[in-house]
């Protein structure tokens, strides 16, 4: 058995805490100074990581590699096979130019491109964030923008800005599942506590989307269909992630969020010609003036309700039991592990969810899909194995962060560093969402800063007396609003919309925002930890 050991080095926390931090250093440095590409990053930071845990910790070689092993096993299953089979439903939408009628079918919802700011990059963005995730949310929004007329460099900025409130329960969720597996916590628990503080973003999201459209005119005349979206979504959101399922929150965030805006008589209203004239400074795609067949439009619109039945179905109590039992535990072969104080830790067990799993959901619902849109099995298969190769250097970022995480979870560097930043006492909770921010600005992924900085951010809560669930929470709320200033996502946005090169225009534009965002989530978790929010929390 290897015992975990705080102080490895020197007998000092300090000195250990230095040492341990040296894998997350090594990251961030090769991804923000060096611009590493994020795979080779992660690769390198895992040696790192392995290297610290054998020589400074004493951890035994085969005990390291088999960490190392079960966290790439993970990003694998159930992480990546949710973002895979999202992303497939995408694809065969795009393939049966299905994607094409509701691109169409939103932009005849109204013609105020302040509204179809809001339509487009929120409700639908929100949409594909819960599917996919990993950039698609930007990269598509922002060229629908375009093609409505927008300015690139606007169509740029929405895009990034909106791509906020949903990011925590991306790709059906799988930054808080993610964070409930390397924290050990419940992900009921997690995801709720997330759930009680990104939907206060949304509150005021959208009042930001018209007011970069429009400037204080577009606040002035579009605050109540802004407000009423984001009200709806934050509703929707709060209530999928506390008492249904975290893989709904953005799906039917989205919905209900859309469907709130369009109920609003003002949102239908025709644009003034002075708002036109000054916010659509682009050329308009003739394509959307083409009319299409009901009976197609509800074909486009059938994925995502799809996908809304089959995890509806599968919360039915009965049905939620049934796929229960599927789940595998195992002894993870050549791994076994105690805590500081000797008793077994998690990972030394690996629990297999075969069905119940969200991947394994969204497949049912893909496979559905191929089935209403008309897509043969040989061009179903082709998309999935698309997919894949699409995400192939993404699958090795993943997967190698997550070795990286298992590695420093399992050695104790995670319990070291946590027990030294635990000396900020009651400033951990302001500090708690910077660093998850710092995480996702430099990553990319909420995903990705909830594997390195989940395990630290619960061992510091614990040792200063403060909520593990809460600290966990704030790790991707404050992480969701780094999205918009990391590189990934910069450079994305840029190539989109045709503005290569430029990505340190938009983070001037950005910049500002995130932080003004931060601050706020900031003083959130702040009052969640004393009497004054403390009401708010589960």
């Amino acid at each position: 058995m290897y015992v975990q050991e705080l102080e490895p080095v020197a007998g000092s926390l300090g000195l250990s805490a230095l040492v341990a931090a040296l894998p997350l250093v090594i990251v961030l440095v090769l991804l923000g100074g060096v611009r590493m590409k994020a795979h080779l990053a992660g690769l390198t930071g895992l040696l790192a990581a392995v290297l610290v845990a054998w020589l400074a910790y004493g951890m035994p070689l085969d005990q390291t590699a088999s960490s190392a092993v079960q966290g790439a096993v993970f990003g694998i299953f159930p992480i990546l096979w949710i973002v895979v089979n999202a992303l497939w439903v995408y694809r065969m939408t795009v393939h049966t130019r299905h994607f094409d009628i509701l691109r169409r079918s939103f932009g005849r919802l109204s013609d105020d491109p302040r509204i179809q700011a809001l339509v487009v990059a929120f409700c639908f963005g929100a949409l594909l964030e819960a599917l996919a995730g990993f950039g698609a949310p930007v990269a598509i929004c922002a060229v629908m923008l375009v093609a409505l007329g927008f300015d690139p460099v606007r169509a740029a900025v929405v895009a990034l800005v909106a791509n906020t409130a949903p990011v925590a329960f991306g790709a059906m969720g799988t930054p808080v599942v993610t964070l409930a597996q390397v924290t050990g916590l419940p992900l009921d628990d997690v995801a709720s506590v997330v759930g009680r503080q990104t939907p206060l973003l949304a509150l005021v999201v959208p009042l930001l989307l018209v007011a970069l459209v429009d400037g204080r005119r577009g606040l002035r005349e579009t605050w109540v269909p802004a407000m009423a979206c984001g009200v709806a979504f934050a509703l929707a959101q709060f209530v999928a992630s506390n008492y249904l399922s975290a893989q709904l929150a953005d799906i039917g965030a989205a919905l209900l969020g859309a469907g709130a805006l369009v109920a609003v008589p003002r949102s239908r209203k025709p644009a003034p010609e002075p708002v036109r004239a000054s916010v659509l400074t682009g050329v308009r795609s003739e394509e959307l003036d083409e009319r299409d067949p009901g009976r197609e439009v509800l074909r486009a619109y059938a994925p995502y309700a799809l996908i809304v039945a089959v995890f509806s179905v599968a919360q039915i109590p009965a049905v939620k039991d049934w796929l229960a039992r599927s789940t595998q535990t195992y002894d993870w072969p050549f791994l076994d592990v105690a805590g500081p104080e000797g008793n077994p830790v998690g990972g030394n067990v690996f629990s297999w969810p075969i069905v119940s799993t969200g991947g394994t959901l969204v497949l049912f619902a893909g496979l559905a899909t191929a089935v209403v849109l008309g897509v043969h099995a040989r061009v179903a298969v082709r998309e999935w194995l698309a997919t894949v190769r699409e995400l192939r250097y993404a699958i090795l970022t993943v997967t190698s962060v997550l070795a990286l995480a298992y590695v420093m979870n399992l050695s104790g560097q995670a319990a070291t560093i946590g027990h030294f930043v635990a000396a900020a006492g009651a400033g951990l909770a302001f500090l708690s969402p910077v660093l998850g921010w710092f995480g996702v600005a430099v990553t990319g992924s909420d995903t990705s800063a909830n594997a390195l900085f989940g395990a630290l951010q619960v061992t510091a809560a614990r040792e200063s007396g403060l909520s593990p669930e809460l600290l966990a929470a704030a790790n991707s709320s404050g992480g969701v609003l780094g999205k918009m200033i990391s590189p990934q996502n910069l450079t994305i946005a840029c190539a989109a919309v045709g503005l290569a090169g430029r990505e340190g225009d938009l983070l001037r534009k950005v910049l500002p925002w995130s932080l003004g965002l931060l601050l706020v989530m900031c003083l959130i978790v702040v009052g969640q930890s004393t009497p004054v929010l403390g009401w708010m929390l589960p």
